[in-house]
Protein backbone atom coordinates (compact mmCIF):
# COMPACT_ATOMS: atom_id res chain seq x y z
CA UNK A 1 0.00 0.00 0.00
CA UNK A 2 1.30 3.47 -0.75
CA UNK A 3 1.66 5.95 2.13
CA UNK A 4 -1.44 8.10 2.64
CA UNK A 5 -1.74 11.58 4.06
CA UNK A 6 -4.23 12.64 6.70
CA UNK A 7 -6.13 14.62 4.06
CA UNK A 8 -6.39 11.60 1.74
CA UNK A 9 -7.61 9.43 4.61
CA UNK A 10 -10.28 11.91 5.75
CA UNK A 11 -11.62 12.37 2.20
CA UNK A 12 -11.79 8.58 1.58
CA UNK A 13 -14.57 7.70 4.05
CA UNK A 14 -17.55 6.03 2.40
CA UNK A 15 -19.92 5.56 5.33
CA UNK A 16 -19.81 8.75 7.38
CA UNK A 17 -20.43 12.42 6.77
CA UNK A 18 -17.66 14.87 5.89
CA UNK A 19 -18.09 16.42 9.34
CA UNK A 20 -17.65 13.06 11.06
CA UNK A 21 -14.59 12.32 8.92
CA UNK A 22 -13.14 15.71 9.84
CA UNK A 23 -13.56 15.04 13.59
CA UNK A 24 -12.32 11.44 13.79
CA UNK A 25 -8.90 10.66 15.27
CA UNK A 26 -6.34 9.86 12.55
CA UNK A 27 -3.07 8.29 13.75
CA UNK A 28 -0.28 10.82 14.26
CA UNK A 29 2.43 8.33 13.27
CA UNK A 30 1.46 7.90 9.60
CA UNK A 31 5.08 8.40 8.47
CA UNK A 32 6.23 5.56 10.74
CA UNK A 33 3.74 2.95 9.55
CA UNK A 34 5.10 -0.11 7.66
CA UNK A 35 3.32 0.91 4.44
CA UNK A 36 5.09 -1.71 2.28
CA UNK A 37 3.66 -4.46 4.49
CA UNK A 38 0.10 -3.10 4.70
CA UNK A 39 -2.89 -4.13 2.62
CA UNK A 40 -4.95 -1.65 4.61
CA UNK A 41 -4.35 0.84 7.38
CA UNK A 42 -6.47 0.09 10.42
CA UNK A 43 -6.60 1.74 13.83
CA UNK A 44 -8.71 2.04 16.96
CA UNK A 45 -9.74 5.44 18.27
CA UNK A 46 -7.81 5.98 21.55
CA UNK A 47 -10.54 8.29 22.93
CA UNK A 48 -13.41 5.98 21.92
CA UNK A 49 -12.44 2.30 22.21
CA UNK A 50 -15.71 1.23 20.57
CA UNK A 51 -14.65 2.90 17.29
CA UNK A 52 -12.22 1.72 14.66
CA UNK A 53 -11.32 2.79 11.15
CA UNK A 54 -9.73 1.22 8.13
CA UNK A 55 -8.57 2.58 4.80
CA UNK A 56 -7.36 0.68 1.75
CA UNK A 57 -6.78 1.33 -1.90
CA UNK A 58 -9.26 -0.19 -4.32
CA UNK A 59 -9.59 0.72 -7.99
CA UNK A 60 -6.61 3.05 -7.62
CA UNK A 61 -8.09 5.28 -4.91
CA UNK A 62 -8.28 5.24 -1.12
CA UNK A 63 -11.52 3.96 0.39
CA UNK A 64 -12.15 4.11 4.13
CA UNK A 65 -14.74 2.78 6.57
CA UNK A 66 -15.80 3.85 10.03
CA UNK A 67 -16.51 0.84 12.26
CA UNK A 68 -18.21 0.22 15.61
CA UNK A 69 -16.86 -2.45 17.93
CA UNK A 70 -19.37 -3.66 20.51
CA UNK A 71 -17.57 -4.71 23.69
CA UNK A 72 -17.68 -8.47 24.31
CA UNK A 73 -18.98 -9.76 27.60
CA UNK A 74 -16.19 -10.67 30.06
CA UNK A 75 -17.18 -14.34 29.94
CA UNK A 76 -16.70 -14.53 26.16
CA UNK A 77 -13.23 -16.10 26.23
CA UNK A 78 -12.82 -18.26 23.20
CA UNK A 79 -10.71 -18.94 20.20
CA UNK A 80 -11.98 -17.30 17.03
CA UNK A 81 -10.86 -16.45 13.51
CA UNK A 82 -10.69 -13.16 11.63
CA UNK A 83 -12.95 -13.17 8.57
CA UNK A 84 -10.54 -11.01 6.57
CA UNK A 85 -7.12 -12.64 7.05
CA UNK A 86 -8.25 -15.99 8.53
CA UNK A 87 -5.87 -15.68 11.49
CA UNK A 88 -7.04 -17.45 14.62
CA UNK A 89 -6.79 -15.78 18.03
CA UNK A 90 -7.82 -16.29 21.61
CA UNK A 91 -9.71 -13.10 22.52
CA UNK A 92 -8.14 -11.26 19.60
CA UNK A 93 -11.08 -11.08 17.20
CA UNK A 94 -13.89 -8.54 17.46
CA UNK A 95 -17.16 -8.14 15.63
CA UNK A 96 -16.83 -4.82 13.83
CA UNK A 97 -19.92 -3.23 12.35
CA UNK A 98 -19.91 -0.66 9.55
CA UNK A 99 -22.93 1.52 8.82
CA UNK A 100 -23.87 1.05 5.17
CA UNK A 101 -22.99 3.88 2.83
CA UNK A 102 -25.62 6.29 1.57
CA UNK A 103 -29.33 6.17 2.24
CA UNK A 104 -29.23 2.63 3.66
CA UNK A 105 -26.79 3.77 6.34
CA UNK A 106 -28.93 6.80 7.15
CA UNK A 107 -31.80 4.37 7.75
CA UNK A 108 -29.64 2.47 10.27
CA UNK A 109 -28.58 -0.49 8.12
CA UNK A 110 -25.16 -1.95 8.80
CA UNK A 111 -22.85 -4.81 7.88
CA UNK A 112 -20.59 -6.64 10.31
CA UNK A 113 -17.57 -8.89 10.11
CA UNK A 114 -15.09 -10.42 12.53
CA UNK A 115 -11.72 -8.65 12.38
CA UNK A 116 -8.44 -8.89 14.24
CA UNK A 117 -8.92 -6.67 17.29
CA UNK A 118 -5.74 -4.69 16.55
CA UNK A 119 -6.51 -4.50 12.79
CA UNK A 120 -3.05 -5.92 11.99
CA UNK A 121 -4.27 -8.50 9.47
CA UNK A 122 -1.55 -7.57 6.97
CA UNK A 123 1.21 -8.22 9.50
CA UNK A 124 -0.26 -11.55 10.63
CA UNK A 125 -0.54 -12.77 7.03
CA UNK A 126 3.10 -11.87 6.35
CA UNK A 127 4.32 -13.50 9.57
CA UNK A 128 5.56 -10.16 10.95
CA UNK A 129 3.25 -10.35 13.95
CA UNK A 130 2.35 -13.37 16.03
CA UNK A 131 -0.90 -14.10 17.87
CA UNK A 132 0.96 -15.85 20.67
CA UNK A 133 -0.88 -19.12 20.15
CA UNK A 134 1.21 -22.24 20.53
CA UNK A 135 -0.35 -23.96 17.53
CA UNK A 136 -1.36 -22.25 14.31
CA UNK A 137 -3.25 -23.73 11.42
CA UNK A 138 -0.84 -24.76 8.69
CA UNK A 139 -1.79 -23.72 5.19
CA UNK A 140 -0.36 -24.74 1.86
CA UNK A 141 -0.87 -21.24 0.42
CA UNK A 142 2.09 -18.99 -0.29
CA UNK A 143 2.35 -15.62 1.43
CA UNK A 144 1.33 -13.93 -1.84
CA UNK A 145 -1.78 -16.10 -2.05
CA UNK A 146 -2.68 -15.28 1.57
CA UNK A 147 -2.24 -11.57 0.82
CA UNK A 148 -4.50 -11.88 -2.24
CA UNK A 149 -7.13 -13.73 -0.16
CA UNK A 150 -6.97 -11.00 2.50
CA UNK A 151 -7.40 -8.19 -0.02
CA UNK A 152 -10.23 -10.08 -1.75
CA UNK A 153 -12.03 -10.59 1.58
CA UNK A 154 -11.59 -6.91 2.43
CA UNK A 155 -12.88 -5.84 -1.00
CA UNK A 156 -15.94 -8.09 -0.53
CA UNK A 157 -16.64 -6.46 2.85
CA UNK A 158 -16.35 -2.98 1.36
CA UNK A 159 -18.71 -4.03 -1.45
CA UNK A 160 -21.31 -5.10 1.13
CA UNK A 161 -21.01 -1.74 2.89
CA UNK A 162 -21.40 0.24 -0.33
CA UNK A 163 -24.12 -1.95 -1.90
Amino acid sequence: MRPLTEREIRSAFLNCTKGEAKRLAVPRDLADRPWDDLDFLGWRDPQAPDRAYLVTELAGRPQALALRCPAPAPWQTRRSMCSICLTDHTNGVTLMVAPKAGKAGQQGNSVGTYLCDDLSCSLYVRGKKDTGLFARYQESLTTEEKIRRTTDNLAAFLAKVTA
